[in-house]
């Protein structure tokens, strides 16, 4: 390039971009990861720290609350950036995990320390599911965007996911140890639980020191013509995605699944336990279903990097298989109505495979979501969508609460919105304004 010009902006970008992308993942890996830890293990956490049905359902409905003040967060994000947004998010996360580990003999001021602890992994959710497509933007070319977002948005998944294998493989069920007397019995599971959660406590500390050792806020250039280009104000922002129907449409579209889905796999062990199903094989169907979900999301997205413009097809077929997934998992645990046959096998194949379907439509939606409002900001339009999502994953959550005996209602849930959704998407009408930025612009 010659002396005083800048290079084209197609190609500013930095190879630390990939650690930034690393740190921010695993921020959303150790968030989904501390969210999950109850649900796989609930049967012996009711054992060693006498949590009710209830606590259970509270201490994944803290994931939603957390939610609540997700528009301070995407106003931080858009006025101050990434690295005071990922600071503060990742302080939240060490304080929660940290509250959780305090030894209290006491278990009612234990319980209420874990329930606390819970809520401040919860805050952290707004920064790490919203966040993806504005650091994608930030750091990546138009041609590894979508890629980028995959891979910071789906960690979040495999966080959750790891907790359905590390816990009931660390922490063993009552019955596990069942030769054992009742008080030894109870104080090793407890004392495994505990383990889980000091080794959490300093996964999330070593994540924090490593954010603040180095977590830049932006690169020295942009890395593209929408990465440079001004956006709209925060109030302007509101003002124009609460106007555009396509946007509702399209948010409604992920919300509604996602949200009952989340709410769904966050107990998914207390949905399968009365089909009797063990602790260890709820959690191994909970690790595959988002392990598959994840590896599909980044390879449908590393294909929508090279074919652009084919995001509501793929969404499409990424809807139309959860439907079909999801109606074979209702209808096989109601086997005594529809003599469909109850296996290992047929229940493991149908939450893995609806667990592929909608966790891989994440990264897409959120792309469609940044290319069909833009010049919105990235972490605005995300942050609007995935806080209806919670939304609805928390009316589901407390609906469970007070019904919490019989779950045919639940699982009905889940064909219900798939369906509802994949009409909405097969209505929209898509549009690439950014891309069209990018690409003509740009040239």
């Amino acid at each position: 390039v010659p002396a005083g010009r800048l290079p084209p902006l197609s190609g500013r970008v930095y190879g630390r971009r990939w650690l930034v992308l690393l740190l921010f993942s695993l921020l959303g890996f150790a968030q989904g990861l501390v969210w999950n830890t109850w649900g796989p293990i609930q049967n012996s956490a009711r054992l060693a720290f006498g949590f009710s049905g209830w606590d259970i359902a509270l201490l994944v409905f803290w994931g939603p609350i957390g939610f609540a003040p997700c528009f301070f967060f995407m106003w931080l994000m858009d006025k101050k950036g990434l690295r005071v947004t990922v600071l503060l998010t990742s302080s939240l996360m060490v304080l929660g995990a940290g509250l959780r580990c305090v030894p209290v003999s006491d278990l009612e001021i234990r319980k209420k320390l874990i329930h606390g602890g819970q809520l401040l992994n919860g805050l952290a959710g707004p920064t790490v599911m919203n966040a993806a497509p504005f650091l994608s933007t930030t750091w990546f070319s138009p041609d590894e965007r979508a890629t980028a977002t995959a891979i910071a948005s789906l960690l979040n998944y495999l966080g959750s996911a790891a907790a359905f294998l590390v816990g009931p493989l660390v922490v063993p069920p009552p019955n596990g140890t069942a030769q054992l007397g009742a008080p030894s019995n109870t104080q090793h599971i407890k004392d495994r639980i505990e383990a889980v959660l000091y080794a959490e406590f300093g996964m999330v500390s070593l994540i924090f020191s490593a954010a603040l050792a180095y977590f830049p806020s932006r690169p020295p250039f942009p890395p593209s013509v929408a990465a440079a280009s001004q956006r709209l104000s925060y109030r302007r922002s509101f003002c124009r995605l609460l106007s555009n129907f396509r946007f509702l449409m399209v948010a409604l579209a992920y919300a509604i699944p996602l949200g009952v889905f989340s709410g769904w796999s966050g107990v998914l062990d207390l949905i399968l336990t009365p089909i009797h199903v063990s602790q260890v094989d709820a959690g191994w169907i909970g690790f595959w279903s988002i392990v598959g979900g994840c590896v599909v999301g980044i390879a449908m997205a590393r294909f929508a990097d090279f074919i652009r413009g084919m995001l509501k097809f793929i969404l499409l077929l990424l809807l139309s298989g959860a439907t079909l997934a999801s109606t074979w998992f209702t209808l096989t645990c109601l086997t005594s109505v529809t003599h469909l046959p109850l296996t290992t096998a047929t229940l493991y194949t149908s939450c893995i495979l609806l667990g592929i379907f909608l966790n891989s439509s994440v990264p897409i939606f959120f792309e469609l979501f940044v290319e069909t409002v833009y010049p919105v900001p990235e972490g605005i339009s995300c942050g609007v969508v995935t806080f209806l999502s919670n939304v609805f994953m928390g009316v589901l959550l407390f609906f469970l609460t007070f019904y919490h005996t019989e779950f045919s209602w639940f699982n009905w849930c889940l064909p219900g919105s798939c369906l509802l959704s994949l009409l909405l998407i097969l209505c929209f009408r898509e549009s690439y304004d950014r891309l069209y930025l990018d690409v003509v612009v740009s040239v």
